[in-house]
């Protein structure tokens, strides 16, 4: 079975607690490197949740075979899933490689608990807190459970410098355990898509719609500026309606629209036509959408919290601090909207996957060292 053994096709396990079509940071990560890793001849099987109960049990997706298992998911959250752990306890053997994503769902936890080797990596998108008051009461307990998936991971994929620090500072944690691996983007796909002829200006936000992602300050700024300008909302979760009482409120319903289950292609799209994007979420561990909004060449606007403060450099990037100052906002997006931009330094998802590539063949030779 092990490569290192004289087998040479390499089996891989990602756990994960959502997966496409499904969109998000998580997501899109375990996304991007699983159907590349497939295209580098190693074999991928994705276990994730449906809590709706509506998706494919069992697909292949990009030449991967995703499985999914029922959890419960209180609010689109936690992704409590006994199935997807009891099928992982029956077959963790049978991977090479077990690599779950997400410190903050429970299919990570379901992975370490299942855990029958010592070939596992953990990549935590942690944030250190939960993003409402009943997630953050929660969270407190839920560390002594957690901690768990730090401590037998064999190694840490941390995607930005903030998070490498959160994590250290958490949890009794090995620097040498931990291995710093940025998330990456389409680059070459990404730049093939150019603006097209409008009416008017768009600011554009894409990400899951909770409160902690600050979309609302959106709307309020839009109330104030210029009446060409259009806010696009690219996205879903729990936090669109009241995202929409404010907007009605406001009687700005004309000037915004939301967009859901978007194809990659026409999210691309999105970003080439925007002339301004914006993300003022309160907890990010790295902000993908960002990297993809500077590759297209559209400045930003993000808030001057967690890794979002590593994109900020006032010439392409341009921060706002907490708490959100709603004229300060608005002056920044009428000084910057539609500036040029450079192409900053990103890397693309090839090369994050080759880095991954490179983890796993060094857990398998600490494996054979033991």
């Amino acid at each position: 079975m092990c490569p290192l053994n004289g087998v040479s096709t390499l089996r891989v396990c990602q756990v994960c607690q959502r997966y496409y079509p499904y969109i998000g940071g998580v997501e899109t990560h375990v996304k991007e490197i699983s159907k590349r890793l497939v295209q580098r001849g190693i074999e991928v099987e994705v276990l994730t949740t449906d809590p709706s109960g509506k998706l494919q049990g069992t697909e292949i997706v990009d030449n991967v075979l995703v499985r999914r298992f029922r959890s419960f998911a209180p609010n689109e959250a936690y992704y409590f899933s006994p199935k997807l752990e009891q099928y992982l306890c029956e077959e963790y053997k049978s991977f090479d490689i077990v690599h779950a994503h997400n410190y903050n769902a429970f299919p990570s936890l379901h992975a370490v608990r299942a855990k029958k080797t010592d070939r596992f990596v953990f990549t935590p998108h942690y944030h250190a807190t939960g993003h409402t008051f009943a997630r953050r009461m929660f969270h407190i307990p839920y560390r002594l459970l957690g901690k768990q998936t730090f401590e037998k991971a064999d190694r840490i994929i941390c995607v930005s410098e903030y998070e490498k620090c959160l994590v250290l500072k958490g949890f009794r944690v090995e620097k040498s355990r931990i291995v710093m691996i940025p998330n990456g983007i389409n680059i070459a796909e990404i730049r093939r898509y150019t603006k097209r002829s409008k009416r008017g200006r768009i600011i554009l936000c894409v990400g899951r719609l909770e409160k902690y992602k600050g979309v609302q300050y959106l709307i309020q700024v839009l109330a104030s500026l210029s009446a060409d300008i259009q806010l696009q909302i690219v996205g879903s979760g729990p936090y669109q309606s009241n995202l929409l009482k404010l907007a009605t409120r406001l009687g700005l319903e004309d000037r915004i629209k939301f967009f859901h289950n978007l194809s990659q292609n026409e999210l691309f799209q999105k970003y080439a036509d925007a002339d301004l994007f914006a993300l003022l979420s309160n907890h990010e561990a790295y902000g993908i959408v960002v990297a993809e909004a500077l590759c297209s060449g559209v400045p930003c606007i993000v808030a001057n919290t967690s890794a979002l403060s590593e994109w900020i450099d006032e010439k392409n990037c341009f921060g706002v601090n907490y708490p959100i100052d709603i004229q300060r906002l608005h002056d920044l997006a009428k000084d910057v909207m539609g500036k040029k931009v450079e192409m900053p330094k990103i890397i693309d998802w090839n090369e994050v996957t080759d880095r991954v590539s490179n983890v796993y063949k060094d857990v398998l030779r600490l494996d054979g060292d033991r």
